[in-house]
Protein backbone atom coordinates (compact mmCIF):
# COMPACT_ATOMS: atom_id res chain seq x y z
CA UNK A 1 0.00 0.00 0.00
CA UNK A 2 1.25 3.67 -0.80
CA UNK A 3 0.31 5.91 1.99
CA UNK A 4 -0.03 9.93 1.35
CA UNK A 5 2.94 11.49 0.13
CA UNK A 6 4.68 14.68 -0.88
CA UNK A 7 7.26 15.00 -3.71
CA UNK A 8 8.76 18.13 -5.24
CA UNK A 9 7.65 18.05 -9.26
CA UNK A 10 10.99 19.66 -10.96
CA UNK A 11 13.24 17.14 -8.84
CA UNK A 12 11.02 13.96 -10.32
CA UNK A 13 13.10 11.97 -12.74
CA UNK A 14 11.28 11.28 -15.84
CA UNK A 15 12.03 8.20 -18.24
CA UNK A 16 11.20 7.88 -21.98
CA UNK A 17 7.99 7.53 -23.15
CA UNK A 18 8.09 7.36 -26.60
CA UNK A 19 5.34 8.75 -29.23
CA UNK A 20 3.90 6.74 -31.88
CA UNK A 21 4.93 8.30 -35.17
CA UNK A 22 1.46 8.32 -36.48
CA UNK A 23 1.00 11.18 -33.59
CA UNK A 24 3.16 13.50 -34.87
CA UNK A 25 1.93 15.54 -37.16
CA UNK A 26 5.37 18.08 -37.26
CA UNK A 27 8.75 18.65 -35.36
CA UNK A 28 10.26 16.69 -33.32
CA UNK A 29 8.37 16.13 -29.76
CA UNK A 30 10.23 13.94 -27.11
CA UNK A 31 7.94 13.02 -24.35
CA UNK A 32 9.00 11.93 -20.96
CA UNK A 33 6.87 10.98 -17.78
CA UNK A 34 6.45 8.96 -14.35
CA UNK A 35 3.68 7.52 -13.01
CA UNK A 36 4.15 8.63 -9.33
CA UNK A 37 0.97 7.06 -7.85
CA UNK A 38 -1.50 4.04 -9.34
CA UNK A 39 -4.54 2.61 -7.69
CA UNK A 40 -3.99 -1.15 -7.05
CA UNK A 41 -6.65 -2.16 -9.78
CA UNK A 42 -4.80 0.25 -12.01
CA UNK A 43 -7.62 2.36 -12.96
CA UNK A 44 -6.49 5.75 -11.30
CA UNK A 45 -3.11 6.96 -12.15
CA UNK A 46 -1.32 10.44 -10.84
CA UNK A 47 1.91 11.44 -12.42
CA UNK A 48 4.13 14.14 -13.98
CA UNK A 49 4.68 14.31 -17.88
CA UNK A 50 6.61 16.39 -20.01
CA UNK A 51 6.37 17.06 -23.99
CA UNK A 52 8.82 19.25 -25.94
CA UNK A 53 7.70 21.71 -28.90
CA UNK A 54 5.84 19.86 -31.61
CA UNK A 55 3.06 19.20 -33.03
CA UNK A 56 0.99 15.95 -32.05
CA UNK A 57 -2.25 14.24 -32.14
CA UNK A 58 -4.15 11.96 -29.04
CA UNK A 59 -7.14 10.35 -28.02
CA UNK A 60 -7.99 11.40 -23.98
CA UNK A 61 -8.17 9.38 -21.10
CA UNK A 62 -10.72 11.05 -18.29
CA UNK A 63 -8.04 13.89 -17.26
CA UNK A 64 -7.28 16.58 -14.86
CA UNK A 65 -3.74 18.21 -15.06
CA UNK A 66 -2.12 21.39 -13.93
CA UNK A 67 0.63 23.28 -16.09
CA UNK A 68 3.73 23.89 -14.09
CA UNK A 69 5.79 25.10 -17.37
CA UNK A 70 5.75 25.95 -20.44
CA UNK A 71 2.76 26.93 -22.95
CA UNK A 72 0.63 24.56 -25.31
CA UNK A 73 -2.52 25.14 -27.53
CA UNK A 74 -4.75 22.51 -27.45
CA UNK A 75 -7.46 21.63 -29.45
CA UNK A 76 -10.44 19.52 -29.11
CA UNK A 77 -11.72 17.93 -31.79
CA UNK A 78 -15.30 19.05 -31.80
CA UNK A 79 -15.08 20.92 -28.53
CA UNK A 80 -13.20 24.06 -27.24
CA UNK A 81 -9.50 25.26 -28.18
CA UNK A 82 -7.30 25.06 -24.84
CA UNK A 83 -4.77 27.76 -24.69
CA UNK A 84 -2.35 26.20 -21.51
CA UNK A 85 0.49 27.84 -19.53
CA UNK A 86 2.41 27.78 -16.02
CA UNK A 87 -0.66 27.77 -13.74
CA UNK A 88 -3.60 26.55 -15.84
CA UNK A 89 -5.84 23.82 -14.81
CA UNK A 90 -7.65 21.83 -17.64
CA UNK A 91 -10.01 19.02 -17.83
CA UNK A 92 -10.28 16.53 -20.63
CA UNK A 93 -12.77 13.86 -21.01
CA UNK A 94 -12.18 10.54 -21.92
CA UNK A 95 -12.43 9.92 -25.96
CA UNK A 96 -11.63 14.03 -26.61
CA UNK A 97 -9.60 13.43 -29.77
CA UNK A 98 -6.82 16.22 -29.55
CA UNK A 99 -3.99 18.15 -31.61
CA UNK A 100 -1.38 19.34 -28.80
CA UNK A 101 0.49 22.64 -30.07
CA UNK A 102 3.63 22.84 -27.98
CA UNK A 103 5.26 25.99 -28.11
CA UNK A 104 7.53 25.79 -24.81
CA UNK A 105 8.40 22.60 -23.13
CA UNK A 106 5.50 21.61 -21.44
CA UNK A 107 5.24 19.88 -18.01
CA UNK A 108 2.38 19.24 -16.36
CA UNK A 109 1.01 17.09 -13.05
CA UNK A 110 -1.68 15.06 -14.03
CA UNK A 111 -4.69 12.81 -12.29
CA UNK A 112 -5.57 10.32 -14.79
CA UNK A 113 -8.81 7.62 -14.06
CA UNK A 114 -9.37 5.07 -16.85
CA UNK A 115 -12.88 3.21 -17.29
CA UNK A 116 -12.80 -0.33 -17.51
CA UNK A 117 -10.09 -2.66 -18.82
Amino acid sequence: MIHSFALHVADVDLEPEPLDPAQIVSGDPQVTGKVVWESEDGRQLRGVWQITPGVVTDTEADELFVVLSGRATVEVENGPTLRVGPGDLAVLRAGDRTTWTVHETLRKVYAINLGDH
